[in-house]
């Protein structure tokens, strides 16, 4: 999802190549460094991962060789070709039990699977390229999905009884990935950044806070939401009860601000929903 809203944000400025299976298999030392030898890139955006939170659970090895292994792999290659790297990953990092806004220099200590193996690409980006980006982002949503707004707006125009229960004790920042495709644009445009940063929208919502106002802005207003606890939907892996993300380091380097999250889910259900 991310990856085609950085395409469609870039493919008019920049010429890019796309490298994914079958052709690409990072898991593939080999196959990874002749896919970056042949396309001779000055950036490459790593955003292929194992995302399924809970089935990253269910099958740890998995998880650990695409989140870790494929990683590496590109940050090895990228940083043999030279290029800059710009690996997205998640606010799954950090332990999540704690209210606040996390800091991209806070203590990491995943909860989950997930967050493990992702925490671990992170450490092989580290190590491997030094000319890199770390790009955390959490409760995305975007053209095409999968996402939690199209999930809900799917609930909405298919559920008879106008009835639908939604946590309401997770807290977040919902995120556009067009917002996020704008500030890895002006990252982009700094070649002397390196680091960690995190790329969410402003403001904090719940799931259920997020629904009502997917709903409002949609124009479903026959719809009753009933708010409900984590505990009431258990799955396989923990959800973080708070994955709020401090944009501080992009206000340390004078980028401009991410977007209120309310303002860029106007803009996407208006585009995605005409």
């Amino acid at each position: 999802m991310l990856g085609r809203t950085l395409l469609r944000h870039w493919r008019d400025a920049h010429i890019c190549f796309i490298a994914d299976l079958p052709e690409t298999d990072l898991t593939d030392a080999h196959a990874t460094e002749n896919a970056i030898e042949q396309a001779q890139p000055d950036v490459v955006v790593h955003c292929a991962a194992m995302t399924h939170v809970d089935g990253c659970e269910s099958d740890r090895a998995r998880a650990f060789l695409l989140n870790e292994t494929a990683t590496a792999n590109v940050a090895r290659a990228t940083a043999a070709h030279g290029a800059r790297l710009i690996a997205i990953s998640t606010d799954y990092v950090f332990a999540g039990d704690q209210p606040g806004d996390r800091k991209e220099t806070d203590a990491t200590h995943p909860k989950t699977v997930y967050g493990a193996s992702k925490l671990a690409g992170e450490e092989a980006v580290r190590a491997l390229c030094p000319n890199h980006i770390i790009a955390r982002t959490a409760w995305l949503y975007g053209t095409g999905g999968p996402s939690f707004v199209h999930t809900m707006m799917t609930l909405a125009a298919a559920n008879p009884l106008r009835t639908l229960q939604i946590v309401d004790d997770q807290h977040g920042n919902p995120t556009s990935a067009d917002a996020v495709a704008d500030a890895l644009t002006a990252i982009l445009a700094r070649p002397d950044l390196t680091g960690t940063f995190h790329l969410t929208c402003e403001g904090v919502a719940t799931w259920y806070e997020f629904a009502q106002t997917i709903f409002r802005l949609a124009g479903y207003n026959d719809l009753t939401l009933i708010p409900c606890s984590s505990k009431e939907f258990q799955r396989p892996a923990q959800r973080p009860k708070w994955s709020a993300l401090s944009k501080a380091k992009l206000k340390s380097v004078g980028l401009p601000k991410m977007p209120p999250w309310q303002e860029a889910l106007m803009r996407f259900i208006r585009h995605e929903w005409k």
